[in-house]
C-alpha cells in the first residue's frame, strides 16, 4: 500500500526538463524586428495582425498578450489595430550594457487555442555617449635614456556606444617627442600607445604636458580628452617582468567578499629603487572597478564586492608592474565565475479567474509561467501542486502551465481553495519557490433563510414613544453574495381583527422591529404575529418565526377612592362618640389602581387633620381609627385628609376628605354641615365664641399670676415682706416673661409663683 501511495503521488507531479537548444515549435516562425535607441515612446515596430496571419479582430478575441523576458512592459499592443508599439524609450546601454547585437527576445501570447508566438526586437545603437577616460590625467615616468620608438602603454577612453560608435581613433597635441599609434585587443576595442620619436634630455626639459584625444566613430563623432603628464627620469635599464603574461582563474559566484582570486608576481632585475615592484589595475571598467582590489604591494587580487554568474560571467584585468624608476611590466588576468544554484525559480501569473462557478467541470483557473536564471541542472525545474485538491496541472509551451479544475466544485462543502504552485529546481541544494493561489467558488441559490430561533418574545413596556426600537429577529443564509442577502417582512395575521399594521413595523435591511403606537396594557396587554424572511435568490427561498410582544405595565393610573365619595352633592359625615376607646374604627376608605402588580399596591396615610394625634390612618387597609381618648377639649368637628397613595415608579396618589363629628351619644341632634351653615348665614356660632371667652379668661388668669409672681419677688428683694401684705409693682412687665401661642393658647410648659394674703381663705386655680 505504501508503494501504491508513492507512484500515486509521482503520477501527480509533473515534471518538466527545459531544453533550452534545439527545440522546433509549431505555429509560426521566430521573427526579428529592430528599432533605434530612445526613440519616442509610442513609436511602431511590426503590425502582428499581418505577420501573425490573423484576422481583424482575432487578437482581442484570443485575448493576445506580449510577455518579455525581464518581465518589463517596454512593447504595448492594440488588440484592435495589431501595432506593436513602444512603451517607453529604449536605453541600448541599460538594456545590454556592452553587448552588441542588443536583442530583446519577448512571446506573444493567444488563448482559444492557446498559441505562442515568438520574436526578436534588435534595439539599434546611436552613438549618443561620448569617449570618456577614467582619469583626468595621466602621469608617465620615462627614463631619459629610452631609445626612440619606444612604446608605453596609455589608458583607454570608455564608450557605452558599441560597434562604430564606440572610440575609433586616438590623437595627442603636436609635440617634437611622441606620437600616439592605436591598437586593437582581441575583443575589437581600440587603445592608445605612446611612441618616442626621438631621445629625451632631462637636462633640458625634465616635465611635458600633452593632451590625448579618443575619437569615436559616430555621426557626427564625439570625443573625449584627459592631460598626459610626463616625467623625465634618470637612467632604469631594467622594468618589471611578470611571471606569466597572462593568468587565467575561476572563482565561485558565492566566494565571500575578501576571498582570494589570484595574486601576480613580477620581479625586476634592477636594486635599490629601480627594483622595488608595486602593482595597479592598469585598465578598470565601471563594473570591475567596484568588483576586484589590487594590493600593490604583494599583487594579490581580492573580491570587495558579491560576484554573480547571471548578470556578469567573466571579467578581464590588465594589472603594471611599476619598479622606481618608472619602468613598468604588464599582464593579463581573465576570471571566470563559476555558476552555483543560487536563484530560486521564477514564477509569473499571467491570468487568474476567480470565483469558479461550483458546478462547472474542467475550468481554466490560472495561466502561468516559470523560470530559473541558473544554467545547466540549476535551471532545470519541476512544478507540481497539493495532492488532497479538485485540481491538475496542465503543461504548455514556452515553460507554460495550465491550472485546471479536476471536476465541478461544490461551494457549500468548500468556498475557498488555497492552491500552493510549488517550482524545484535540480540544483544541488535544490532551491524552490511557492506561490499561493486563493480560488473562490461561485454560489448559487440553495439555501432558503433559516431564523435564530423558531419563535421570538419580546417586552415594551406601556406608553412608549411611537416609533420605538422594541427588539430584532435574525436570520442567517448559508448561501453567499445576493443570494444570503435576508429580507424581512411582516406576514398577514391569522386574525384579521388584530391591527398589526398599525402596531408594529419592521426593518426589511436588519429585522429591528418598531412600536408604530403607544401601548397600553390597560387596553392590550400581548398579541402575536409572524415575520418572514426572504433571500435575494432567483428563484428566492424564504423562511418564517412566530414573535410574541408582551405589554409590560407602567404607573400611570393615579388611585381612585371609591368610598367615601368625593363627587356627592353633600360631603359624607362620621359620627364618633366622645366616650369611644382608643383604636375605635370611625370609617373605612376604600380606593382601587387601575395598573397591576406593585403599581396597583395602594397605602394610606394621615395628611392633615384638625387635632393631630386624634385620628389614625392604618397603612394597609385604609381604616380610620381613634388614637386616643376623646375630651371635652377636643372640637365637636373633625376634617381629615387621607392620601391615598400607589407603589409605582414614580409614586402617584389621590386624597380624600373625611368630616367626623364627635357627639355624647348617638341621640343628639346631627349638626348640618359647614356648607349648610355658611348658607344659613347665622351671625355666629356659639361654639366659636365659648372657645374665644374660655381663650380670653385663660390669658387674663395666666397674667394675673404673673404679675403676682413679679410683686412676690420684688418683695423679697426689698426686706418688706412679712406685714401681710404683698406689694405689687406697677408698670410694664418684661415681654419674655409672657409666652403665647401664635394660636391664642397657652405654652405647652409653665410655671406659676403665687403670692397670698394671709387669711384669704382657700383659693383654688383650676385650668
Amino acid at each position: 500500500m505504501e508503494a501504491g501511495g508513492e507512484r500515486f503521488h509521482q503520477q501527480r507531479q509533473v515534471l518538466i526538463l527545459f531544453l533550452l537548444l534545439g527545440v522546433t515549435f509549431a505555429g509560426w516562425e521566430s521573427r526579428r524586428y529592430s528599432v533605434m535607441e530612445e526613440i519616442e515612446s509610442g513609436s511602431f515596430v511590426a503590425n502582428l495582425v499581418k505577420d501573425l496571419g490573423l484576422g481583424a479582430g482575432e487578437l482581442a478575441a484570443r485575448e493576445a498578450r506580449v510577455v518579455s523576458e525581464d518581465n518589463e512592459p517596454r512593447l504595448q499592443l492594440d488588440l484592435q489595430t495589431g501595432k506593436l508599439t513602444l512603451n517607453e524609450k529604449l536605453d541600448r546601454e541599460e538594456m545590454c550594457g556592452p553587448t552588441d547585437p542588443c536583442v530583446m527576445h519577448f512571446q506573444v501570447l493567444l488563448k482559444k487555442p492557446l498559441g505562442v508566438f515568438r520574436a526578436e526586437l534588435l534595439v539599434r545603437d546611436i552613438n549618443d555617449h561620448a569617449p570618456e577616460f577614467p582619469e583626468r590625467e595621466i602621469t608617465l615616468k620615462i627614463p631619459e635614456n629610452s631609445p626612440p620608438g619606444t612604446v608605453f602603454p596609455l589608458k583607454k577612453a570608455q564608450d557605452l556606444d558599441v560597434g562604430n560608435n564606440n572610440i575609433q581613433n586616438y590623437s595627442i597635441s603636436p609635440n617634437s617627442y611622441f606620437h600616439v599609434s592605436t591598437r586593437s585587443r582581441g575583443d575589437g576595442r581600440k587603445y592608445p600607445e605612446l611612441v618616442l620619436d626621438r631621445e629625451l634630455d632631462r637636462e633640458k626639459q625634465a616635465l611635458l604636458r600633452l593632451t590625448l584625444t579618443a575619437l569615436d566613430g559616430g555621426s557626427p563623432p564625439r570625443s573625449g580628452t584627459t592631460e598626459v603628464r610626463i616625467l623625465v627620469l634618470d637612467i632604469n635599464d631594467n622594468a618589471p617582468e611578470f611571471a606569466q603574461a597572462h593568468y587565467q582563474v575561476q572563482v565561485l559566484e558565492n566566494s565571500p567578499v575578501g576571498a582570494l582570486v589570484v595574486k601576480v608576481s613580477a620581479r625586476d632585475l634592477d636594486t635599490g629603487t629601480n627594483g622595488e615592484v608595486s602593482y595597479s589595475l592598469f585598465y578598470s571598467s565601471q563594473e570591475m572597478s567596484p568588483t576586484f582590489e589590487l594590493n600593490s604591494l604583494s599583487g594579490e587580487v581580492r573580491l570587495i564586492k558579491k560576484l554573480d554568474f547571471e548578470t556578469v560571467p567573466s571579467y578581464d584585468l590588465d594589472i603594471d608592474a611599476f619598479d622606481g624608476g618608472g619602468l613598468s611590466g604588464k599582464c593579463s588576468v581573465s576570471i571566470e565565475v563559476v555558476d552555483v544554484n543560487d536563484n530560486a525559480p521564477e514564477l509569473t501569473i499571467s491570468s487568474l479567474t476567480s470565483p469558479i462557478p461550483e458546478n462547472s467541470p474542467e475550468t481554466e483557473v490560472a495561466l502561468f509561467r516559470i523560470r530559473d536564471r541558473d544554467s545547466g541542472d540549476n535551471g532545470k525545474m519541476t512544478c507540481s501542486i497539493q495532492d488532497d485538491l479538485p485540481f491538475i496541472l496542465k503543461p504548455s509551451e514556452e515553460n507554460f502551465y495550465t491550472l485546471v479544475t479536476n471536476g465541478a466544485l461544490d461551494r457549500e462543502s468548500k468556498a475557498e481553495y488555497n492552491v500552493t504552485i510549488t517550482v524545484t529546481d535540480l540544483g544541488t541544494p535544490r532551491l524552490k519557490t511557492e506561490h499561493n493561489i486563493t480560488v473562490l467558488v461561485a454560489d448559487v441559490n440553495d439555501n432558503a433563510p433559516a431564523f435564530t430561533q423558531t419563535s421570538y418574545t419580546l417586552w415594551v413596556r406601556e406608553n412608549n414613544s411611537p416609533a420605538l426600537h422594541i427588539g430584532s429577529v435574525s436570520a442567517t443564509d448559508t448561501d453567499a453574495g445576493a443570494n444570503a442577502q435576508v429580507t424581512y417582512s411582516l406576514l398577514p395575521p391569522p386574525d384579521p381583527i388584530v391591527p398589526l399594521a398599525s402596531l408594529v413595523s419592521i426593518n426589511p435591511d436588519n429585522g429591528h422591529l418598531f412600536a408604530l403606537t403607544s401601548l397600553d396594557y390597560e387596553a392590550l396587554r400581548a398579541f402575536e404575529f409572524h415575520v418572514g424572511a426572504t433571500d435575494r435568490g432567483s428563484p428566492a427561498l424564504s423562511s418564517q418565526a412566530l414573535v410574541r410582544v408582551l405589554v409590560a405595565d407602567a404607573n400611570d393610573n393615579a388611585p381612585f377612592v371609591l368610598y367615601p365619595l368625593q363627587n356627592a352633592s353633600a360631603p359624607c359625615t362620621e359620627l364618633v362618640p366622645r366616650a369611644a376607646e382608643p383604636g375605635y374604627l370611625v370609617t373605612k376608605v376604600v380606593a382601587v389602581d387601575g395598573d397591576a402588580g406593585q403599581n396597583a399596591w395602594l397605602s394610606y396615610q394621615l395628611l392633615k387633620a384638625t387635632e393631630p394625634g386624634l385620628f389614625g390612618v392604618w397603612a394597609h387597609n385604609g381604616e380610620v381609627r381613634t388614637a386616643r381618648l376623646l375630651s371635652e377639649r377636643d372640637a365637636p368637628k373633625q376634617r381629615l385628609v387621607v392620601l391615598v397613595k400607589d407603589n409605582g415608579e414614580p409614586p402617584l396618589s389621590a386624597s380624600v376628605t373625611l368630616h367626623v363629628l364627635l357627639v355624647d351619644g348617638f341621640s343628639q341632634p346631627y349638626l348640618p354641615p359647614p356648607e349648610a351653615e355658611a348658607a344659613a348665614a347665622a351671625p355666629a356660632d356659639p361654639l366659636t365664641v365659648y372657645l374665644v371667652v374660655a381663650l380670653a379668661s385663660v390669658s387674663s388668669l395666666f397674667l394675673f399670676s404673673v404679675l403676682v409672681f413679679v410683686a412676690v419677688r420684688l418683695c423679697r428683694r426689698g426686706g418688706a415682706g412679712s406685714a401681710g401684705r404683698c406689694p405689687v409693682p406697677e408698670g410694664h412687665f418684661p415681654g419674655h416673661l409672657v409666652d403665647v401661642s401664635g394660636t391664642g393658647t397657652l405654652s405647652q410648659s409653665y410655671q406659676y409663683e403665687v403670692c397670698l394674703m394671709g387669711g384669704t381663705g382657700t383659693n383654688e386655680f383650676k385650668f
